[in-house]
C-alpha cells in the first residue's frame, strides 16, 4: 500500500476549501488544513474559516484549535501534522488531503525545517520595542543590509517575520537564510502537490469581494474583540493590522479596506512566486 498525502496549494481565495472538500469525499479522508492563521481561536472572519456548512461536510483538523495568544510555530506545526498523518494512515487512510496557503508551513511538512538560532528573549523585547516606536520599516531596513535573501522572500510588512529573521542575523552573525539547508527530511508516504491557479483579473476580483465579505460579516467587531491581544504573534497579519489602525483613529474605514485588498493581492502576489519555484506541483487552472 502507497501512502499519500495530497496537497491541495494556491494563493489565498482561488477556491482551495470547496476544492479540497470535494477530493477529500472523493478519497474519504478529512481534511488537515495548513494555514497559518486559521487554526487561531477568534479569527474566523479575517482568516476565511470553512463555514459550517463546509465543516460539517468533511472532517476538519486544525481549524481554531491554538489560543490567540500562544506562540505556534512552523516547527510546531511541522511535529503536530505529521503525528496527526501518521495516526490517519494508521487508522486505514490510504490518501489524505492536507489544504492551505502557508507556504513554510508547507515546507515544513514536505522537507522539515532546518535548526536554527537560538532565540534570545532579550533582544526580541529590544526589536519589539523598536517596532512600537517606530514602525516595521526600519527593521526590515536592518534586515534587507544584513540578509537580502530572506528580505525578498518574506512579508515585510509582517513585523513578527521580520523581528525573527532579523534576531536570527544579529544572534548568529550570520544571514537567517543560510540556517536553511534545503536538503529535506524523508518522509515515509508519498507528497502530491496540487497548486490552483486563476487569471490574476479573476483571483483579484475574487479578493476584492472577499474583503467586502468579511466586512459585512462583522470583521470590524471581530478585530475590536481582540484588541488586547493585538500584539500577539496571530494578529500580525493582513486583515487585522489594517483595522486596528482604524480603529486607533489612523485612517478611515474606506482607507482600511482599500488597504486590505491591495495587501492580500500583495500577498497572493507572493504566494505564487514562491511556489512557482517548485516543479513537483501540478498546476490546475480553475
Amino acid at each position: 500500500m502507497t501512502r499519500r498525502l495530497q496537497i491541495i496549494l494556491g494563493p489565498t481565495a482561488v477556491g482551495k476549501t470547496d476544492f479540497s472538500i470535494s477530493r477529500a469525499l472523493e478519497v474519504g479522508s478529512p481534511v488537515i488544513s495548513c494555514d497559518s492563521r486559521q487554526l487561531y481561536m477568534n479569527m474566523s472572519i479575517g482568516t476565511a474559516v470553512p463555514t459550517e456548512a463546509q465543516l460539517s461536510a468533511v472532517k476538519h483538523h486544525f481549524i481554531q484549535t491554538v489560543p490567540v495568544d500562544a506562540h505556534y510555530t512552523a516547527g510546531d506545526y511541522e511535529q503536530d501534522a505529521l503525528e496527526l498523518v501518521g495516526t490517519l494512515f494508521e487508522e486505514g487512510h490510504e490518501t489524505l488531503v492536507m489544504t492551505g496557503g502557508s507556504m513554510l508551513y508547507i515546507d515544513a511538512v514536505c522537507n522539515g525545517l532546518d535548526r536554527m538560532p537560538e532565540a534570545d528573549p532579550v533582544l526580541r523585547a529590544e526589536l519589539w520595542a523598536r517596532f512600537h516606536e517606530s514602525g516595521v520599516d526600519p527593521l526590515a531596513e536592518q534586515l534587507k543590509g544584513l540578509d537580502p535573501l530572506t528580505y525578498s522572500q518574506i512579508d515585510i510588512r509582517n513585523p513578527q517575520r521580520v523581528i525573527r529573521a532579523l534576531e536570527g542575523c544579529l544572534v548568529s552573525g550570520r544571514p537567517f537564510s543560510s540556517f536553511k539547508s534545503g536538503g529535506g527530511k524523508k518522509r515515509d508516504f508519498v507528497i502530491e502537490k496540487i497548486g490552483l491557479i486563476r487569471s490574476r483579473e479573476e483571483l483579484y476580483s475574487r479578493i476584492d469581494a472577499r474583503v467586502l465579505s468579511m466586512m459585512e460579516a462583522g470583521l470590524v467587531d471581530e478585530v475590536r474583540s481582540l484588541l488586547p491581544y493585538r500584539d500577539c504573534q496571530a494578529l500580525q497579519t493582513v486583515g487585522y493590522r489594517e483595522i486596528f489602525d482604524y480603529l486607533d483613529g489612523k485612517i478611515p474605514l474606506e482607507e482600511a479596506v482599500r488597504l486590505i485588498q491591495r495587501n492580500t493581492r500583495h500577498y497572493a502576489k507572493k504566494q505564487l512566486t514562491w511556489w512557482r519555484r517548485d516543479p513537483s506541483i501540478r498546476w490546475i487552472d480553475l
